[in-house]
Protein backbone atom coordinates (compact mmCIF):
# COMPACT_ATOMS: atom_id res chain seq x y z
CA UNK A 1 0.00 0.00 0.00
CA UNK A 2 2.91 1.95 0.77
CA UNK A 3 4.35 2.21 -2.84
CA UNK A 4 0.82 2.92 -4.08
CA UNK A 5 -0.54 5.81 -2.04
CA UNK A 6 2.03 8.60 -3.97
CA UNK A 7 -0.24 7.25 -7.33
CA UNK A 8 -3.59 6.98 -5.65
CA UNK A 9 -5.37 9.89 -6.60
CA UNK A 10 -4.45 9.22 -10.27
CA UNK A 11 -5.68 5.69 -9.98
CA UNK A 12 -8.82 7.04 -8.36
CA UNK A 13 -9.28 9.42 -11.63
CA UNK A 14 -8.25 6.43 -14.07
CA UNK A 15 -10.69 4.30 -12.29
CA UNK A 16 -13.13 6.89 -12.79
CA UNK A 17 -12.57 7.35 -16.30
CA UNK A 18 -12.71 3.77 -17.41
CA UNK A 19 -16.19 3.65 -15.33
CA UNK A 20 -17.60 6.48 -17.22
CA UNK A 21 -16.19 4.96 -20.75
CA UNK A 22 -18.67 2.13 -19.62
CA UNK A 23 -21.34 4.49 -18.49
CA UNK A 24 -20.90 6.07 -21.47
CA UNK A 25 -18.70 5.36 -24.07
CA UNK A 26 -19.09 8.36 -26.18
CA UNK A 27 -18.28 10.58 -23.02
CA UNK A 28 -15.73 8.59 -21.07
CA UNK A 29 -13.74 9.03 -24.69
CA UNK A 30 -13.89 12.62 -24.48
CA UNK A 31 -12.96 12.51 -20.83
CA UNK A 32 -9.68 10.29 -21.89
CA UNK A 33 -9.15 12.70 -24.53
CA UNK A 34 -9.56 16.01 -22.22
CA UNK A 35 -7.14 13.87 -19.82
CA UNK A 36 -4.54 13.11 -22.40
CA UNK A 37 -4.79 16.51 -24.31
CA UNK A 38 -3.74 18.26 -20.53
CA UNK A 39 -1.00 15.98 -19.80
CA UNK A 40 0.71 16.09 -23.26
CA UNK A 41 0.47 19.99 -22.44
CA UNK A 42 1.75 19.70 -19.05
CA UNK A 43 5.01 17.05 -20.93
CA UNK A 44 6.07 20.61 -23.11
CA UNK A 45 5.32 23.20 -20.24
CA UNK A 46 6.65 21.62 -17.06
CA UNK A 47 10.68 20.42 -18.18
CA UNK A 48 11.15 24.26 -19.69
CA UNK A 49 10.24 25.34 -15.87
CA UNK A 50 12.04 23.09 -14.08
CA UNK A 51 15.30 23.93 -16.44
CA UNK A 52 14.40 27.67 -15.51
CA UNK A 53 14.06 26.98 -11.53
CA UNK A 54 17.36 24.86 -11.93
CA UNK A 55 19.39 28.20 -13.51
CA UNK A 56 17.01 30.57 -10.96
CA UNK A 57 18.63 28.80 -7.92
CA UNK A 58 22.18 28.43 -9.52
CA UNK A 59 22.19 32.01 -11.43
CA UNK A 60 20.36 34.20 -8.38
CA UNK A 61 22.51 33.93 -5.28
CA UNK A 62 19.73 34.19 -1.66
CA UNK A 63 21.15 37.29 -0.74
CA UNK A 64 19.88 39.16 -3.78
CA UNK A 65 16.29 37.62 -3.48
CA UNK A 66 16.44 38.00 0.08
CA UNK A 67 17.13 42.08 -0.64
CA UNK A 68 14.61 42.34 -3.28
CA UNK A 69 11.89 39.78 -2.32
CA UNK A 70 12.76 39.11 1.56
CA UNK A 71 11.44 40.18 4.57
CA UNK A 72 13.08 44.11 4.30
CA UNK A 73 11.92 44.69 0.47
CA UNK A 74 8.79 46.65 1.63
CA UNK A 75 6.85 47.91 -1.20
CA UNK A 76 9.86 47.17 -3.98
CA UNK A 77 9.25 43.42 -3.32
CA UNK A 78 5.64 43.63 -3.40
CA UNK A 79 6.07 45.47 -6.73
CA UNK A 80 8.40 42.79 -8.26
CA UNK A 81 6.33 39.74 -7.24
CA UNK A 82 2.87 41.79 -8.89
CA UNK A 83 5.24 42.41 -11.90
CA UNK A 84 7.03 38.90 -12.13
CA UNK A 85 3.37 37.38 -11.66
CA UNK A 86 1.85 39.73 -14.71
CA UNK A 87 4.65 39.16 -16.76
CA UNK A 88 4.59 35.33 -16.42
CA UNK A 89 3.33 32.83 -19.21
CA UNK A 90 1.91 29.28 -18.34
CA UNK A 91 -1.30 28.60 -16.78
CA UNK A 92 -1.36 28.74 -13.12
CA UNK A 93 -0.13 25.42 -12.08
CA UNK A 94 3.72 26.41 -12.96
CA UNK A 95 3.64 29.71 -10.74
CA UNK A 96 3.76 26.61 -7.80
CA UNK A 97 6.94 25.11 -8.48
CA UNK A 98 8.37 28.96 -9.14
CA UNK A 99 6.85 30.25 -5.55
CA UNK A 100 8.86 27.11 -3.68
CA UNK A 101 12.03 28.32 -5.82
CA UNK A 102 11.22 31.32 -4.61
CA UNK A 103 10.37 30.56 -0.76
CA UNK A 104 13.74 28.27 -0.95
CA UNK A 105 15.52 31.67 -1.64
CA UNK A 106 13.75 33.08 0.92
CA UNK A 107 11.12 35.35 -0.50
CA UNK A 108 8.87 37.20 1.65
CA UNK A 109 5.35 34.93 2.54
CA UNK A 110 3.19 38.32 1.36
CA UNK A 111 5.11 38.08 -1.67
CA UNK A 112 5.02 34.65 -2.65
CA UNK A 113 1.42 35.55 -2.42
CA UNK A 114 1.05 38.39 -4.22
CA UNK A 115 2.94 36.73 -7.28
CA UNK A 116 0.27 33.39 -7.31
CA UNK A 117 -2.45 36.00 -7.27
CA UNK A 118 -0.67 38.57 -10.12
CA UNK A 119 -0.18 35.29 -11.95
CA UNK A 120 -3.48 34.09 -11.69
CA UNK A 121 -5.14 37.45 -13.09
CA UNK A 122 -3.33 39.93 -13.99
CA UNK A 123 -1.52 38.26 -16.53
CA UNK A 124 -0.23 40.75 -19.26
CA UNK A 125 -1.24 38.39 -22.21
CA UNK A 126 -4.73 37.79 -20.54
CA UNK A 127 -5.45 41.63 -20.21
CA UNK A 128 -4.29 42.31 -24.01
CA UNK A 129 -6.61 39.87 -25.25
CA UNK A 130 -9.29 40.96 -22.59
CA UNK A 131 -8.70 44.38 -23.57
CA UNK A 132 -9.20 43.39 -27.35
CA UNK A 133 -12.34 41.16 -27.28
CA UNK A 134 -14.11 42.83 -24.04
CA UNK A 135 -13.20 46.28 -24.37
CA UNK A 136 -11.16 49.00 -22.62
CA UNK A 137 -13.89 49.50 -19.77
CA UNK A 138 -14.16 45.92 -18.80
CA UNK A 139 -10.69 44.94 -19.02
CA UNK A 140 -9.59 48.39 -16.76
CA UNK A 141 -13.10 47.63 -14.20
CA UNK A 142 -11.59 43.82 -14.01
CA UNK A 143 -8.42 44.91 -13.51
CA UNK A 144 -9.44 47.63 -10.84
CA UNK A 145 -11.19 45.33 -9.25
CA UNK A 146 -8.72 42.73 -9.23
CA UNK A 147 -5.49 44.32 -8.26
CA UNK A 148 -7.39 45.50 -4.45
CA UNK A 149 -8.84 41.98 -4.45
CA UNK A 150 -5.02 40.50 -4.53
CA UNK A 151 -4.04 42.88 -1.59
CA UNK A 152 -6.69 42.18 0.59
CA UNK A 153 -6.45 38.36 0.04
CA UNK A 154 -2.27 38.42 0.67
CA UNK A 155 -3.12 40.65 3.75
CA UNK A 156 -6.21 37.98 4.64
CA UNK A 157 -3.69 34.88 4.44
CA UNK A 158 -0.47 36.54 5.58
CA UNK A 159 -2.57 37.04 9.14
CA UNK A 160 -4.58 33.66 9.07
CA UNK A 161 -1.62 31.87 8.87
CA UNK A 162 0.69 31.34 12.16
CA UNK A 163 4.66 31.54 12.24
CA UNK A 164 4.46 28.26 12.91
CA UNK A 165 2.55 27.47 9.60
CA UNK A 166 4.31 29.77 7.41
CA UNK A 167 7.98 27.81 9.12
CA UNK A 168 6.22 24.92 8.20
CA UNK A 169 5.49 25.52 4.80
CA UNK A 170 9.22 27.03 3.73
CA UNK A 171 10.15 23.36 5.23
CA UNK A 172 8.21 21.76 3.10
CA UNK A 173 9.18 23.94 -0.17
CA UNK A 174 13.20 23.37 1.18
CA UNK A 175 12.16 19.46 0.64
CA UNK A 176 10.73 19.90 -3.21
CA UNK A 177 13.71 19.13 -5.57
Amino acid sequence: MKRIKPYLLFLIAAALIALLYIINPPMGSKAAVTVLSSFKEMLFILPPVFILLGLLDIWVPRETMVRFMGEGSGLKGALLSFLLGSAAAGPLYVVFPIAAAFMRKGAKFTNILILIGAWSTTKIPMVLFELSAMGLKFGLTRLALNIPVILIITFVMGRAFSEEERAALYERAEQVD
